[in-house]
């Protein structure tokens, strides 16, 4: 049996001609309680296996339009420190062709800053979904942390708009309230009709150059149960439909890429599978913002053979 990963079990394009390119990063160094998330990648993708071409919320085949390919994943070399790790990671990312989707797919969510550094090196707007905070200066020991992320973005000069969250510590609270570039959505302040279409609004005028960062603990557990640190509360489902709805509306931003991370494969893959139809929704509503629908039916899925 091949090592190869594939989405959908369509061959992987050519990198040069490959409309979106996904990168599996099994990294788990810094994991502080269920672990596990290194084996995500490759289970998210074997179970991409389960999903259909169509898809019904922008009402397409994407696949027929949009060619995909998995990249080898980037592994973690337990021989290099933290700082050099994360080094690496974004001299990788950098040298990949850049007209195109970039997802990274996690993973531990201390990879998220790496992935920034390399796609949106001017300062842009990161779209960050979460339960927890992550904007501790260091945790346990290390600045690397996937407790960590949001300071690492700030200091590369971005701003940020936080949702989802009900997990924070109380410098987080000082940091919120003394910095201007963060823009915090409390998952409570969620709950009311009037404060989620507030919510969707900012993320509608969001412009320029945007990363979306998706932490799958910042759904309900009842969702998906299987992640490294789980919290009571938390998005459902459609929320997320209507938030990727939301941004992918929106012409003016410049998407430099996208992370899917904190995975913890667990044995009813309900998890998984979310996770894995979460990616197929990303790449359909921006292919079809892209136009993608209206090109030739080259796509991926034009090269396999199915009933």
């Amino acid at each position: 049996m091949s090592d190869t990963l594939e989405f959908l079990a369509m061959p992987n394009a050519p990198i040069d001609e490959a409309d979106v390119l996904l990168l599996p990063i099994p990294l788990e160094r810094t994991v502080s309680f269920k672990p596990g998330t290194a084996k995500a990648p490759k289970a998210i993708l074997e179970t991409t296996g389960q999903l259909e071409f169509y898809e019904e919320d922008a009402g397409w085949s994407p696949f027929k339009h949009i060619k995909l390919s998995v990249l080898p994943e980037f592994t973690d070399d337990r021989s290099l420190t933290d700082a050099d790790f994360h080094v690496s990671l974004t001299e990788h990312v950098a040298a990949l062709p850049t007209d195109n989707l970039f997802i990274g797919l996690g993973g531990e969510h201390s990879l998220t800053p790496s992935l920034v550094a390399a796609r949106m090196q001017e300062p842009g707007t990161v779209l960050f979904l979460d339960a927890h905070g992550d904007m501790r200066t260091s945790y346990e020991g290390s600045r690397y942390s996937h407790a960590c992320p949001v300071t690492r973005l700030l200091e590369q000069g971005h701003q940020i708009v936080i949702a989802g969250v009900r997990s924070v510590y109380e410098s987080e609270v000082e940091l919120v309230e003394n910095e201007p570039r963060i823009t915090l959505f409390l998952d409570w302040d969620l709950r009311g009709k009037g404060q989620w279409e507030s919510f969707l609004q900012k993320v509608n005028s969001l412009k320029g150059p945007v990363y979306l960062s998706i932490d799958m603990d910042v759904f309900n557990p009842a969702v998906v149960p299987g992640v490294g640190t789980p919290q009571p509360g938390g998005f459902f489902w459609y929320q997320m439909i209507e938030l990727l709805e939301s941004l992918f509306s929106r012409k003016q931003i410049d998407l430099r890429g996208v992370d899917v991370v904190e995975i913890v494969p667990e044995p009813s893959r309900v998890s998984e599978m979310t996770a894995a139809k979460l990616l197929l929704k990303i790449i359909s509503f921006w292919g079809s913002t892209q136009g993608f629908n209206l090109k030739p039916q080259n796509g991926s899925q034009t090269q396999v053979e199915y009933d």
